[in-house]
């Protein structure tokens, strides 16, 4: 009961901001809420600020005891939804895929399916000693990601 109260109220907040997006929610046996949100132009303190206070100012605490925590999603959290890789074209992700391949690469472009991967790799010359640089490319579905991180480079 106090866990479906809770959702409509996170739901009613997100309608109002639709640049934010639900990324985890979950409701202990204690009643603590914990929300991780995500944005289209990242997240603020004042967007957290506003999704709690959407939840928190319209549930009667003389009736139910719960603690919140409203955050973003990190830097180093793995991305989950097709929605999150758009704001991060141009930077670097490590990609898992499902059959165990793993692919680094700048991300360049993504669509319904899924997204585009560039990247340089040294390989062995066709002819003769040494190594040439050559330029990469991968087509990841989205079905076939097992799980995506951002790379962060200094």
């Amino acid at each position: 009961m106090f866990k479906k109260i809770v959702e409509d109220l996170l739901k009613n907040a997100l309608e109002e901001r639709q640049d934010l997006f639900l990324i985890d929610f979950s409701v202990s046996s204690d009643n603590a809420i914990k929300v991780v949100i995500d944005g289209d132009n990242g997240v603020l303190v004042e967007d957290c600020m506003y999704i709690s206070r959407g939840i928190e100012h319209n549930i009667d605490r003389d009736e139910h005891d719960f603690s919140l925590e409203v955050l973003s999603s990190g830097a180093s959290t793995p991305l989950v939804l097709p929605r999150q890789y758009k704001k991060h074209v141009g930077r670097y992700l490590e990609i898992n895929t499902n059959d165990g391949e793993k692919i680094e690469g700048q991300l360049t472009e993504v669509n319904e399916e899924g997204l585009v991967l560039k990247w340089k790799a040294r390989e062995p010359k066709p002819v003769g000693k040494g190594k040439v640089t050559v330029k990469k490319e991968a087509n990841v579905a989205f079905k076939n990601i097992k799980e995506a991180k951002v790379k962060i480079k200094f």
